[in-house]
C-alpha cells in the first residue's frame, strides 16, 4: 500500500512536469517574437542640431595686412543670432563662411538680438591662411545635454526621451535639424534641495542609440540605429492613463553608471487633460533615492513611470520648492507623438 502510494504520486508529477512543459513552449516562443516596447531608464548624451546660428564669441582675423574683426566693428555682439546674409537663410554654422565667402559689393547681416532684429552691413577680410573671406564670428548651431530614455519600439525602430521638450533660455521650443543620441555614464550627482535642483553629471559614450529627428512638447524622439541590443532591456506592456490609479508606482533612472534601477514612488494625483502634459503628480518614497539625489534632479526627464506592471509614463520635472515631488506625462500621449 505504501508503495503504491509513491508509485502513484510519481505518475502524478511526471504527468504535471509534460504538461507544465507543454504549456510554456508556446509562451517563451512568444516572448521570444516580442518586438514592441522595452523599458528605457538608462542615460543618454544628446547632441541635437539646431536651425539657429548663434554667435558666441568674436575672434581677430589674421590678413596679409595685419589682424582685424569685421563682425566686431560692424556691431555684432555675442548672444546675436545670426538668421539671414544678403537675404539668404542661415541655419547651420557652415552657412555663414559659405555666404559670406560669395562675390557681393556689400553684406548686409541680418541678426535677432533678444527680441528685435538687426541688420548691420559687415566687411569680409581675406584671412591669409585658408585665403577665403571671413568675418570674425565663431558660431554654434547645435546644443548637448545628458537625459534619460523612457522607451524603446523596437518594432518601428524608434526611441522616446525626456517627456517634455528642449527649450531655449525663453522657453520656446527649440526647432532641431536632425541629431545625434549617444549612451551615456552617470558619473556624479548634484543633490537637489529646496529651493535649489540638482542635478546628474554624465559623459557620453560613442555608441550610438540613434538619430534625432523631432524635438516636441512630449520630449525628443528619433529613429534606433540598426545595431541597437535590447538583450538587457525588460519588456513591458503599456497602460492607458485611464488605468493608472492613486498610489504606489515605481520610476526606473539611472543615478550611477549605466544601469537603471527601479525606486519606489505615490501616484499622488492624476489629471488626464492636463494641457501641458502634466498628467500625475508623483512623491518619491525611495530612501535610497532620496539619499543620493534628494529627489527628482535634472537629467532624470524621461525615466520611465511603472504601476502594475505597465509603463504609464515618464518624470518630466520637478517642484522647485520640494524636490521628492514633481510631474509626469502619461505614455498615451508620448506614444502618440512620433
Amino acid at each position: 500500500m505504501f508503495i503504491g502510494k509513491k508509485a502513484f504520486k510519481a505518475l502524478i508529477l511526471l504527468i504535471t512536469i509534460v504538461i507544465c512543459s507543454f504549456m510554456c513552449v508556446p509562451f517563451t516562443a512568444a516572448a521570444d517574437s516580442y518586438d514592441g516596447l522595452y523599458l528605457g531608464g538608462f542615460p543618454a548624451g544628446f547632441v541635437l542640431s539646431t536651425t539657429k546660428v548663434e554667435v558666441i564669441g568674436l575672434c581677430e582675423v589674421v590678413t596679409e595686412s595685419g589682424v582685424s574683426c569685421p563682425a566686431r566693428d560692424a556691431g555684432i555682439k555675442a548672444g546675436d543670432v545670426i538668421e539671414k546674409i544678403n537675404g539668404e537663410e542661415v541655419n547651420k554654422c557652415s552657412d555663414v563662411n559659405s555666404f559670406v565667402g560669395r562675390d557681393y559689393k556689400k553684406y548686409e547681416v541680418e541678426l535677432l538680438r533678444g527680441n528685435e532684429t538687426v541688420t548691420v552691413e559687415v566687411k569680409p577680410v581675406k584671412d591669409r591662411a585658408s585665403g577665403g573671406k571671413r568675418i570674425g564670428v565663431l558660431v554654434k548651431d547645435s546644443i548637448n545635454g545628458i537625459g534619460t530614455v523612457t522607451y524603446i519600439d523596437k518594432s518601428n525602430g524608434k526611441f522616446a526621451s525626456l517627456g517634455h521638450p528642449v527649450t531655449d533660455t525663453d522657453n520656446n521650443l527649440v526647432k532641431i535639424n536632425g541629431g545625434t543620441v549617444y549612451n551615456g555614464l552617470i558619473y556624479d550627482v548634484k543633490k537637489g534641495q529646496r529651493g535649489a535642483p540638482g542635478e546628474l553629471k554624465g559623459a557620453f559614450e560613442s555608441t550610438q542609440i540613434g538619430e534625432a529627428k523631432i524635438n516636441c512638447a512630449c520630449g525628443v524622439y528619433g529613429n534606433l540605429s540598426n545595431n541597437f541590443n535590447c538583450a538587457k532591456l525588460i519588456k513591458i506592456e503599456k497602460a492607458s492613463v485611464d488605468e493608472v490609479t492613486i498610489g504606489s508606482a515605481y520610476i526606473y533612472s539611472t543615478v550611477y553608471g549605466k544601469e537603471p534601477k527601479s525606486y519606489k514612488i505615490s501616484i499622488v494625483k492624476v489629471d488626464k487633460n492636463n494641457k501641458d502634459n502634466r498628467n500625475f503628480v508623483i512623491k518619491i518614497e525611495d530612501k535610497e533615492l532620496l539619499e543620493k539625489t534628494g529627489g527628482i534632479v535634472q537629467g532624470m526627464s524621461g525615466s520611465p513611470i511603472v504601476q502594475n506592471g505597465k509603463l504609464i509614463g515618464a518624470v518630466t520635472h520637478v517642484f522647485i520648492n520640494d524636490p521628492t515631488r514633481g510631474y509626469g506625462i502619461a505614455i498615451d500621449k508620448m506614444t502618440s507623438s512620433y
